[in-house]
């Protein structure tokens, strides 16, 4: 591997994408720690350093913004918009026909729909960063701390710092797109692989620190063991073998190729695990807006429950979501029908199961018995977080598990086989023999 690394710099072309993407990544970080004007820095430093667990329910979004969100930076929201915005419009393929036809006119239907995309980024950053400056000008965006946040209250220092965090938000879309374009990889999956592993080292320096390294030690052995599974189960997949006939065209024979539908174990990726917390934070989103001692009881409920995370009510509903979004984004981005269509239209078939119908129900078979692994597994690697701290009272300090480690792997084993298909293309051997 260490070889096929130096093949990489070697070529000039290829090393000229490395050092562009490293270089994004730089100006990525540095963004990430400029706070926004009116942030009281050192108070946030006092509240953070009181609590290791003060950011409660921003948990999803401070892990994408790789700690940004709570120390209100201008890159504070990181990510995470553009993330919602594209579910949002995966969502709405689906159910508007407009969109729909959008999406089979190839390349200029799926420029316009990134066009929407980027819109609604835009629109969402915005409801997001007024939220988030409303919190932390009222007290609620970091828990048990009563310091002010930012120096005054002026609606001019408000509208700035939301101002400010949307356009940085902008301008981390348009980092990412510069990766796709000119670098290695998918850029808005390295910029969120960026930020996660931005916070890794602390997490697992505060382990040596606070549990000492014996404790260290075997955390890192179970964490090596989580990285193999996680490994294993997203590189496994269903090969359906596909043959095509052979078919005349003029005077030229084509066809009687054979193939393969590659169904992965892991389908969905990791987009029900954020459907499944971004669900979740709603309602304990809610119980931050009313502090007040005669709220409803409700509130009182949802905060005992589903704020902390350590309620097994909480890891049962979130468990059963992620198995339910599974199977929600799998039919939804994988049509049995369309493929069976297609093969029939170009003369393909699976051995033993005829061309049209009969194929259609034996891929919905196959699809919903192969989804089931991948949805427990899922849930079992988001709630090992949850489980240490039940276990340990000790979330913080487990960084393998969840979502951080699936968003590691997953987006290191892509950028990997992107960079070793272009070492391919030029005859040497890739990282992966």
């Amino acid at each position: 591997m260490l070889s096929a690394f130096i093949n990489a710099f070697r070529t000039p072309d290829l090393r000229k994408k490395i050092l562009f993407v490293l270089m994004i990544i730089v100006i990525f970080r540095a963004g990430s720690q400029i706070p926004a004007p009116g942030v009281d820095v050192a108070a946030i430093e006092r509240c953070l350093g009181d609590d290791a667990n003060n950011q409660g329910i921003y948990n999803l979004i401070n892990l994408f913004s790789g700690g940004a969100l709570l120390q209100l930076t201008i890159f504070a929201l990181g990510i995470m918009p553009y993330i919602t915005a594209s579910i949002i419009l995966q969502l709405l393929v689906v159910v508007i026909p407009r969109l729909e036809a959008l999406k089979k006119e190839g390349q200029a239907g799926q420029t316009k729909i990134t066009q929407y995309t980027r819109y609604l980024t835009l629109g969402l950053a915005l409801l997001q960063a007024t939220g988030i400056v409303a919190l932390a000008q009222s007290g609620g965006l970091l828990q048990n701390c009563t310091e002010p946040l930012l120096h005054d209250d002026k609606l001019s220092t408000f509208v700035i710092m939301v101002i400010v965090m949307t356009a940085g938000t902008a301008v981390i879309m348009w980092l990412g797109e510069l990766i796709t374009d000119r670098g290695v990889g998918n850029g808005m999956s390295i910029l969120i692989f960026t930020q996660v592993v931005a916070t890794f080292p602390g997490q697992l320096w505060n382990v040596g620190q606070s549990e000492g390294w014996w404790v260290f030690g075997i955390v890192i052995a179970i964490g090596l063991v989580i990285i193999a599974g996680v490994i294993f189960i997203e590189q496994a997949q269903r090969r359906i073998p596909v043959q095509y006939a052979r078919r005349m065209v003029g005077r030229k024979m084509f066809g009687g190729s054979s193939t393969y539908i590659p169904l992965k174990v892991n389908q969905a990726g990791i987009i029900p695990v954020i459907f499944a917390s971004s669900l979740l934070y709603l309602p304990a989103l809610a119980t931050q807006f009313n502090q007040n001692a005669d709220r409803p009881e409700i509130l009182n409920w949802i905060d005992e429950h589903f704020v902390r995370g350590d309620h097994p009510l909480y890891m049962a509903t979130f468990f059963a979501l992620i198995i339910f979004f599974t199977y929600f984004y799998v039919s939804i981005t994988f049509n049995p029908q369309e493929v069976a269509d297609n093969m029939k239209k170009y003369g393909g078939f699976i051995p033993g199961i005829r061309a049209g119908k009969p194929t259609e129900d034996y891929l919905s078979y196959v699809l919903s018995r192969i989804t089931l692994p991948g949805a427990l597994y899922l849930g079992f690697i988001s709630l090992i977080p949850l489980i240490a701290l039940v276990l340990i009272n000790a979330s913080q300090n487990f960084p393998f598990g969840g979502t951080s480690i699936l968003i590691m792997v997953g987006v290191a084993l892509d950028t990997v086989k992107q960079i070793e298909s272009q070492l391919q293309q030029r005859n040497y051997e890739g990282f992966l023999r």
